[in-house]
């Protein structure tokens, strides 16, 4: 271990990173004499997210590891230290997106069934480039439709650990609930680090999407 404390090492490199690091690669960055236990990492951790607690920044863990990132009543003002102006995703875009992370592993069709109207190309092939879903396995019926399921990139994006943070349906009361839930919370997080500026697809969902039901109107 160095003369620095394990807690000023972890912000230093997680600002430094601007992505998700996990403990494994936090013990690599140590060499082998010096390295401290994943136990000790873990309690650094803990250590460094209290220490955040009233700055404008916090920690939290994801899919991909762990990331400072800034608190979401500061992110509408943050984000516009880039100069693009942020897209809005569709509600036809998002009613899949919901549909794909609540009842996955799903096929394209069974979403038509739902949703009542086709699923445009355009959704699904946003929704690729986003690397938000993936195909997880093909339907044992005739034809063999591809089976959908999100990605850990979803997950980081929507600060999510796991499938098990999403809200259950029944705490999705209305529409409104449904878009604050899915921001979880406040959209995409601004890193503390500095970042190059992201493109126009970067932002986060705005327009409420629905759960399931079928929709008025055509795809957008």
């Amino acid at each position: 271990m160095s003369e620095h404390s394990l807690s000023g090492v972890l912000e230093a490199v997680l600002l430094a990173a601007g992505r998700p690091v996990t403990v494994a690669q936090i013990l690599e960055l140590y060499e082998e004499t010096q390295r401290p236990t994943a136990e000790e990492v873990e309690a650094a951790l803990a250590e460094l997210g209290e220490q955040c607690t009233g700055r404008a920044f916090e920690l939290r863990e994801v899919a991909s590891g762990w990331r400072l990132q800034v608190r979401p009543q500061y992110a509408e003002v943050v984000s516009r230290l880039w100069q693009e102006r942020p897209s809005r995703y569709s509600r036809a875009l998002l009613e899949t997106l919901a549909l794909i992370a609540y009842r996955q592993p799903i096929t394209r069709g069974e979403i038509e069934d739902i949703r009542g109207v086709t699923v445009a190309t355009t959704i699904m092939r946003t929704l690729h480039e986003r690397n938000w879903v993936r195909i997880v396995g093909h339907r044992e019926v005739p034809g063999r439709p591809e089976l959908l399921g999100t990605t850990r990139e979803f997950l980081d994006y929507f600060g999510l650990k796991s499938l098990d943070d999403l809200p259950t349906l029944a705490e999705l009361r209305d529409l409104d609930d449904i878009k604050v839930q899915l921001e979880f919370p406040g959209g995409e997080p601004v890193t503390v680090a500095a970042l190059p500026a992201p493109s126009a697809e970067e932002s986060a969902p705005q327009d409420p999407p629905a759960v399931a039901g079928p929709t008025d109107g055509q795809e957008r």
